[in-house]
């Protein structure tokens, strides 16, 4: 029989309501989009209040291998849309020795993210167009995953280059929290790989140039594309999703 992990409830450290980010006719309106780290592993007081203050959806973008550890923790009690789209199909032991981290090599894996997660990025931006409330989405970390998504929410709202890497580098500051908070989750994950964790510890990814990995992933789409949403469009993301998303997000 498996051992049952013992984790640690406890409040995010790296949630935000995205209300208020300048985007193009205005701001985003609070309560529309909230992106965060582990919801899964939040403490009972804070799941009711996230309810209480609207949430109704929640996009969960990590990996099976992260969901079956955790599973979805306290939300679960609760009537909230819950959508699986891992935009990761797994956590894999790399080829040879591990790469050195790098926020050039993170920018590089969001290019890549996009190439071959865009239908799920799409199917997000439709769970956020046609929800009645707020939708939180979320990978461990809320940095990559997390970043990625309200990356490409950003760019259909019509934000600017810099309102998006802004948005983006808040995470940076953060990371010896999240580091912290999601130990032992991520620990028993890649040990349930075979992996070690202390490869993966994150140490090099501070808030030192972090803007570095977002202006890649947009300066490439945009080099390659002109239009940094092409990838998107030519997967599915319609003019009646953009729509119903620049009208929901407006803040009036």
């Amino acid at each position: 029989m498996t051992a049952t992990l013992e984790l640690e409830l406890s409040t995010p450290v790296n949630l935000r309501d995205l209300g208020g980010t300048p985007i193009e006719g205005g701001t985003v309106r609070a309560g529309l989009a909230i992106r965060t780290d582990d919801l899964a592993t939040v403490t009972p007081e804070f799941a009711a209040q996230l309810v209480e203050d609207g949430l109704t959806a929640i996009i969960d973008l990590r990996s099976p291998h992260e969901v079956q550890v955790t599973g979805r923790g306290p939300l679960a009690d609760y009537p909230v849309a819950y959508h699986h789209l891992p935009f990761m199909g797994s956590i894999e032991a790399p080829v040879g020795d591990a790469p050195e981290l790098t926020h050039e090599l993170m920018g590089e894996m969001y290019v890549g993210m996009i190439d071959r997660a865009a239908p799920l990025i799409v199917t997000a931006l439709g769970i956020i167009a046609n929800t009645p409330g707020a939708t939180a989405f979320h990978c461990a970390a809320g940095r990559d995953r997390t970043g990625v998504l309200a990356a490409s929410l950003l760019l259909v709202l019509g934000a600017d280059d810099d309102t998006i890497v802004a948005d983006y580098a808040k995470t940076g500051p953060n990371m010896p929290a999240i580091m912290a908070r999601t130990r032992t989750a991520m620990s028993a994950v890649f040990a349930k790989l075979g992996l070690d964790p202390e490869a993966f510890d994150g140490k090099a990814l501070t808030d030192d140039g972090m803007d570095v990995s977002m202006r890649i992933l947009l300066d490439t789409l945009r080099a390659r594309h002109g239009d940094a949403l092409t990838p998107l469009r030519a997967v599915g993301l319609s003019d009646d999703t953009v729509a119903k998303l620049r009208a929901r997000a407006l803040a009036s």
